[in-house]
């Protein structure tokens, strides 16, 4: 599944497209992706001008002049094509078009129009439109923790959540109502940097290493982000190119491999925690 670097390299490539732009010629393929499309989705699409296209966690969303917002969420294998182009090259192959494109439509700006389309191979991704003033409220949002990169996520803010937390500190911080639009990728990465074991219980971690973990993950997702996110498997950015921060992991996929703070540390492990592979340094990474 993308995370929030990768979603917000999509948001960024669609961005100077959508903001703006009239939606016309809107098409429906099928009646469901995850969940069925909202009644009437393409009525209530065509015509309505584009007003902004941001992101919370790893959602996409697009507040119209309507009244309501697009909200979009990739799944595993989502992705936006523009004026028909295949946005990037895949590990795993998942087709953008034919029977797998499930919405199409056109943004008008400034005289010109470009098609955007939306396929979904797995069909784990989703989309909705929600009143503009009832996101933060809708069942999808209500629960969702501080943004990573804001300014409501600190030392703080995990302190908090993980008191008398017996949960180990990896799982903990995929928990969306902690955090938002951390996955397991930039979890691995930033608890490596911070130099804490992924298997200290969440509610024993010490306010100085919090400190240092909240800089670690804001860093990590900052150049994520800069790098145009991580391109694994199924993900291409919103230009039609790929990320590259894989080439910069520290510690993610490298088992058995030298530590990359000191060659003469022991292999990195992986381990299975929560059905997801961890992979961490057992010198550097101390509970």
């Amino acid at each position: 599944m993308p995370e929030l670097p990768e979603v917000e390299t999509v948001r960024r490539g669609l961005e100077p497209v959508l903001t703006g732009a009239r939606l016309t010629r809107v098409r429906q393929n099928r009646p469901d992706l995850r969940f069925p499309f909202p009644d009437r989705f393409p009525e209530r699409l065509e015509g309505a001008t584009v007003l902004a296209v941001q992101r919370r966690a790893k959602y996409l969303l697009a507040p119209l002049s309507t009244g309501q917002t697009w909200v979009t969420h990739l799944g595993m294998t989502g992705r936006f094509t523009l004026d028909g182009e295949q946005l990037g090259e895949f590990e795993t192959a998942a087709p953008s078009v034919g029977k797998h494109e499930h919405i199409s439509l056109s943004a008008v700006a400034e005289g010109r129009a470009t098609r955007i389309g939306f396929a979904d191979a797995r069909r784990f991704g989703f989309m909705g439109l929600i009143a503009s003033d009832a996101v933060e409220a809708h069942p999808w949002f209500a629960a969702i923790g501080p943004e990573p990169l804001g300014n409501a996520f600190s030392a703080a803010h995990l302190a908090e959540a993980f008191k008398g937390k017996a949960q180990n500190i990896k799982v903990s911080l995929l928990d969306q109502r902690i955090v938002a639009g951390l996955g397991n990728i930039y979890v691995c990465e930033a608890l490596w940097r911070a130099k804490i074991s992924p298997t200290l219980p969440a509610g024993r971690v010490s306010r100085p290493r919090l400190e240092a973990l909240t800089i670690a993950i804001r860093d990590v997702l900052t150049e994520a982000i800069a790098a145009g996110g991580s391109t694994l498997r199924d993900f291409a950015n919103a230009e039609g190119g790929q990320g590259y921060f894989q080439h910069a992991f520290d510690v993610y996929g490298r088992e058995a491999q030298p530590c990359r703070r000191d060659p003469a540390h022991p292999v990195t492990r992986r381990i299975v925690q929560g059905g997801r592979s961890t992979f961490y340094c057992p010198a550097c990474q101390r509970r």
